[in-house]
């Protein structure tokens, strides 16, 4: 499968944007599904991660209560739709795939995935 995130851009303090990773090639149902970001100097953390099935989901602190993961296997496409963003939500956002067997397992570690989208930057004023 191969990825392709959307829907980064500039945005104030407070408001929302929702980005979209579009899939092709093989099965998209196969596949549990995070988002990760990454801001200069830093290294990539684990934002959101949604199961195969969709009825896990797992939030890292910061995004918890602001952010949703969410999927639509009929189109393809995994979602994070952000709110209440703030200027520390400002960094480079990537989609990633992990091909698995276990339709209810969430997946927050970046090694275990092996696909990668190529990320959108999400800006966010102050």
């Amino acid at each position: 499968v191969q990825l392709q995130a959307s829907g980064g851009g500039l945005v104030q303090a407070g408001g929302s944007l929702r980005l979209a990773c579009a899939a092709s090639g093989r099965t998209f149902r196969d596949y549990a599904l995070g988002w990760f970001r990454q801001s200069p100097g830093r290294e990539r953390e684990f934002v959101a991660a949604i199961s195969r099935s969709g009825k896990g989901t797992w939030y890292a602190d910061s995004a918890r209560g602001r952010f949703t993961i969410f999927r639509d296997d009929a189109k393809s496409t995994v979602y994070l739709q952000m709110n209440s963003l703030k200027p520390e939500d400002t960094a480079l956002y990537f989609c990633a795939a992990h091909g698995t067997d276990h339709r209810d397992s969430v997946v927050a570690v970046s090694s275990t995935y092996r696909i990668w989208g190529q990320g959108t930057l999400v800006t966010v004023s102050s």
